[in-house]
């Protein structure tokens, strides 16, 4: 599908609009509907679309699958990660406002303690999650 230029000049433009769309789902999420999943989702879905459009040689040129499959475990590594800050400050696992975090100001981009960090790890691991089961779908044709 290189040679069809039409294709290429929209991709080129859309996909990082969707991953710029998928981002404000994610950071906005804990405000509004959406979040991690549903950004994540969302960002997945621009990577879908960059396979499919420029081809899975220009997806491994852009990121490697076996670094791709390292970010999708940082994921989860991020969520226990938050998680611990809780009990590093001597109280339950994700601990939010009961370790004396910071909530802010409600309704502010930066509120909710620990809940935006965490949003981000759910988007960043639902995103590369969605990209590395669509390689391996195409790949088993």
């Amino acid at each position: 599908m290189d040679d069809d230029v039409i294709l290429n000049e929209v991709a080129t433009r859309v996909v990082p609009m969707i991953h710029v769309f998928g981002i404000y789902i994610i950071v906005h999420g804990h405000l509004s509907p959406g979040g991690g999943f549903a950004g994540g989702t969302v960002i997945g879905i621009g990577m879908v679309l960059f396979v499919l459009v420029f081809g899975i040689r220009a997806a491994r040129r852009l990121i490697p699958e076996d670094t791709l499959i390292a970010l999708t475990t940082l994921g989860p590594l991020w969520y226990a990660g938050t998680g611990l800050v809780g009990m590093a400050l001597g109280h339950q696992f994700l601990a939010n406002a009961n370790a004396g975090l910071p909530l802010g100001n409600p309704g502010a981009l930066l509120s909710g303690g620990l809940i935006p960090v965490i949003t981000l790890g759910v988007g960043a691991s639902v995103a590369l999650t969605v990209a590395v089961l669509f390689l391996v779908i195409v790949e088993e044709d």
